[in-house]
């Protein structure tokens, strides 16, 4: 696909593995499956956490993950992102000293499918962040989209077991990450972006998992108004999208899909399914 400007490997020997089974009725069969290993990340001199991840682009996940958890301001200058293979370590190093200790004290586990982490200070950060409200989605976006994230080779079409997450503009796919939990993939995105100098203006976010308070969060405080997911929702992250202004789409499938909040940035300008009532050329109504 040229629009990405990267992509899943699907052929990298390293994300994947042969196992040997019997299918349904009992014959042979050879299959890949994802393998997962530890990632210890520090900052500068201190541990941080260790991470269950496919180990491709360790940088990009260590960087997105201290941005994504308020430990790495947007003032705070990295001077050095070093990975070891050999130990599975990496470290971001910064010019001067981060707050990050304080935070390390009132961390929470959230509802993440792999180790995922909240800062109670994340909420302030949360309620700090505005999302242009200029910015809409046309359904006929939408529909692109989806079609081409879902047609891209992709590990999970090969071996199953993973999340995606894809950074998009319009109707084209940019960065697409993979990982076991959807948080790492996020952050990968988070990581690519600071380190790239990709703003998050006319950005909009998909993600093949679960619309919850932690995608929510995360998609807000990265600056993006519009996520989209072929997945459901959760109560919580509903709430907190409305309390954002954020738009939600959740059960994106072919032309179907639901929108729990921001609507208002809508244009339903497809054939296809365009709701009654609606001008095909502008927005339904002002975001919430």
């Amino acid at each position: 696909m040229s629009d990405y400007i990267l992509q899943p490997d699907p052929e990298d020997k390293r994300l994947t593995q042969p196992v040997n089974g019997v299918d349904q009725d009992g014959n042979p069969i050879e299959t890949r499956v994802v393998v997962e290993r530890p990632l210890t990340l520090f900052l500068n001199g201190q541990e941080i956490v260790t991470m269950m991840t496919i180990g491709d682009h360790p940088g990009y996940l260590a960087v997105g993950y201290l941005i994504n958890q308020n430990m790495l301001r947007p003032d705070d200058e990295i001077t050095a992102v070093e990975y070891e293979d050999d130990i599975q370590t990496v470290v971001v190093r910064t010019k001067t000293r981060t707050d990050f200790e304080e935070k390390l004290r009132k961390k929470t586990l959230t509802s993440g499918c792999a180790q995922g982490t909240v800062f109670g200070d994340l909420m302030e950060r949360f309620d700090e962040v505005r999302l242009p409200g200029d910015a809409i989605l046309k359904t006929s976006w939408l529909y692109a989209l989806t079609k081409k994230i879902n047609t891209s080779p992709s590990l999970y079409l090969a071996a199953g077991a993973i999340h995606g997450c894809v950074l998009c503009e319009e109707d084209r796919p940019l960065i697409y990450m993979e990982d076991v939990g959807r948080h790492n993939a996020i952050d990968k995105i988070a990581g690519y972006m600071a380190m790239n100098g990709i703003a998050s203006d006319g950005k909009i976010f998909y993600t093949t998992g679960r619309l919850t308070s932690e995608m929510v969060i995360k998609t807000v405080q990265m600056g993006i108004p519009i996520l989209i997911s072929r997945s459901g929702f959760t109560a919580w992250g509903v709430e907190l999208a409305r309390k954002a202004g954020l738009t939600l789409i959740g059960r994106a499938k072919g032309k179907r899909f639901i929108a729990l909040s921001g609507e208002g940035r809508i244009v339903y300008d497809a054939d296809t399914d365009a709701p009654r009532g609606r001008a095909a050329s502008r927005p339904a109504a002002a975001a919430r």
